[in-house]
């Protein structure tokens, strides 16, 4: 591989260098704290602060790449289709006839898989802080759980038109909670929320495993409150991806824990389903804000979403080759030549259908790819590996994806740095746990 034989060159040329240096030697105890600041800083900085982190973060790495011997890339089955994609999105930058806009995009896109590609690098030799990344991410999105929870007494007044209230009582709107993420919005707080909620669900089957069972019970007195504030939310998408993240932590755990935690599995399993369905029924706000997700055309926010997906469709239609360039201010400005009156949009409020009009037809099979062979990887590793943490770590982070992915059908927060951060983190925890692992020599639990 090309970038291997510079890397090689390079480290080969510095050598004496990286014997010399303390700094280099132990470079990777200084890539840590700059991983868990860009976790941190998504929970109130700002998108420029928090790619600022990120960015030390591959400074770093590429450093690492340079002078550490014997440091080199090695690409899995998925990463290859993730590779294929970022190529197609470089050409589209090029064929786009708004390239200053879209070369804007395209530096973030930049950003977010290079984070992921030293992400890797750095846990590919410290597994052991895979721990202390999930435990970060724990925190902050355990830190946002309460903000929500506490502002959902303080019945805040909407920053902007988030929900359509014509057709319903001052009692049944929902006072619809934000956290301290930038910009304030709950949809975004929503995507947020349940990206990050199958680690706070994850902890308690961690916490069991080790026997911590206070410990346990603290994360599961976190996990409901979880639910309680993603319903505070008003985020529909949320609400139809948290019970994604429900159904497929059951299937895939249920292998793993049933015999040991038989009572105490089902008892959480059905306190949850329970929890949902009398939120649902009885919460006359709960219950009003998520059958609206069925009205159609009859609520204004999903009214406004068809016509946003027919007029993107039509966009696809003319530039489904290479796309219009990646970047939500490219596709803002050519949306206006497509939009109906007085229905403007920042994106496509699909993320499937926004990177087929971004980058075209081929990207989004490249992303499909991608995505689809990690899954495959990912579920064929919790189905035939040994090590319950490891199992946990991994089942964890495509809970996680998959939340994302789902609630991507109906909307693109998914493009912000707060969720993007968090999902390229979970990829490459499962590209790290896949390292070296094949059917025939699984890894075993350690006191076995």
């Amino acid at each position: 591989m090309m970038f291997n034989r510079f890397f090689k060159f390079s480290q080969d040329k510095l050598n004496y260098l990286y014997s010399n240096s303390l700094f280099l030697q132990n470079i990777d105890w200084f890539i840590l704290p700059f991983i868990l600041l860009t976790f941190v800083a998504s929970t109130f900085m700002n998108s420029d602060a928090i790619g600022f982190f990120a960015l030390i973060v591959m400074f770093l790495t590429f450093v690492k790449m340079l002078t550490k011997p014997d440091e080199k890339f090695e690409f899995k089955n998925f990463e290859i289709w993730l590779v294929a994609y970022f190529m197609i999105v470089v050409i589209s930058l090029f064929g786009s006839t708004l390239f200053s806009l879209s070369l804007k995009g395209f530096f973030k896109t930049f950003v977010y898989i290079g984070y992921y590609f030293s992400l890797v690098q750095y846990l590919k030799n410290n597994k052991d802080k895979t721990l202390w990344i999930l435990t970060t991410v724990g925190v902050c999105v355990g830190y946002e759980v309460i903000v929500g929870f506490l502002q959902s007494f303080l019945h805040l007044d909407a920053i902007s038109t988030w929900q359509d209230t014509s057709n319903l009582n001052p009692e049944d709107v929902i006072s619809r909670v934000y956290g301290t993420l930038k910009p304030l919005n709950p949809n975004l707080f929503g995507g947020y929320l349940v990206c990050g909620f199958p680690v706070i669900l994850g902890s308690v089957f961690y916490l069991l495993n080790k026997k911590y069972f206070k410990s346990a019970i603290v994360a599961l007195g976190l996990t409901f409150l979880s639910v309680y504030t993603i319903f505070q939310t008003g985020c529909r998408g949320a609400y139809l991806a948290m019970m994604l993240v429900f159904a497929s932590a059951f299937i895939l755990s249920a292998k793993f824990f049933w015999n040991s935690y038989k009572k105490i599995y089902i008892t959480l399993i059905s306190s949850v389903t329970a929890l949902f369905i009398f939120a649902v029924t009885f919460v006359s706000a709960l219950r009003h804000r998520f059958l609206s997700i069925f009205a159609m055309r009859n609520d204004s926010s999903n009214s406004f979403r068809f016509n946003v997906y027919h007029s993107s469709l039509e966009m696809f239609r003319d530039n489904w080759l290479l796309g219009i360039g990646v970047g939500n201010k490219n596709f803002r400005e050519i949306y206006g030549l497509y939009m109906k009156t007085g229905f403007d949009a920042l994106s496509a409020y699909n993320i499937y259908l926004e990177t087929a009009v971004e980058s075209g037809i081929f990207a989004l099979i490249a992303f499909l790819g991608f995505l689809i062979s990690l899954s495959i990887q990912a579920v064929k590793f919790i189905l035939t590996a040994e090590n319950k943490d490891q199992i946990i770590f991994v089942s964890i982070s495509i809970i996680s994806i998959w939340a994302v992915m789902f609630h991507g059908l109906v909307d693109t927060i998914y493009f912000r740095p707060q969720l993007q951060f968090l999902f390229w983190t979970f990829v490459a925890i499962i590209s790290t746990e896949l390292k070296g692992f094949n059917n025939k020599n699984l890894v075993r639990d350690g006191n076995e």
